[in-house]
């Protein structure tokens, strides 16, 4: 069986998102989507994220045929040790992580990079939503 992982915040879903995971799906056989924990969204993205609260965002994804399961963690180090934990055979990041750090890639047979699928943004469709 050949594994795919695939990780991020998720908060608020678009269609670059689901080409992601229909992507994703297509390279293998089963497909783990791990989030960020609410605590490291916030961190990360500011206090007024996420959106969704961690447990809305794993009922979501649940609920998308392409994702097998769905994993939290809170922090690199999480992140890094449930990436050693499955050792999956394929990671896949986005494309603006080339040349950059990419967690836990050690522990996959092989890295593929995802190009951005035109405009679409979490952070654009918030701020579309809040200055409407």
């Amino acid at each position: 069986m050949k594994v795919v992982f695939v990780n991020g915040c998720f908060d608020v879903l678009h269609p670059g998102h689901i080409r992601l995971f229909k992507y994703a799906k297509s390279l293998g056989d089963y497909l783990i989507v791990a989030i960020d924990s609410d605590e490291k969204v916030a961190e990360d993205k500011g206090s007024d994220r996420p959106i969704f609260t961690q447990s809305d965002r794993v009922e979501i994804l649940e609920a998308i045929r392409y994702i097998d399961v769905v994993h939290t963690f809170n922090c690199k180090k999480g992140l890094e040790d449930l990436l050693e934990l499955i050792g999956p055979d394929i990671l896949i990041v986005g494309s603006d992580w080339k040349g950059k750090e990419v967690v836990g890639r050690q522990y996959a047979k092989e890295v593929r990079f995802f190009d951005r699928v035109g405009e679409y943004s979490t952070t654009r469709t918030i701020q579309g939503i809040t200055y409407r």
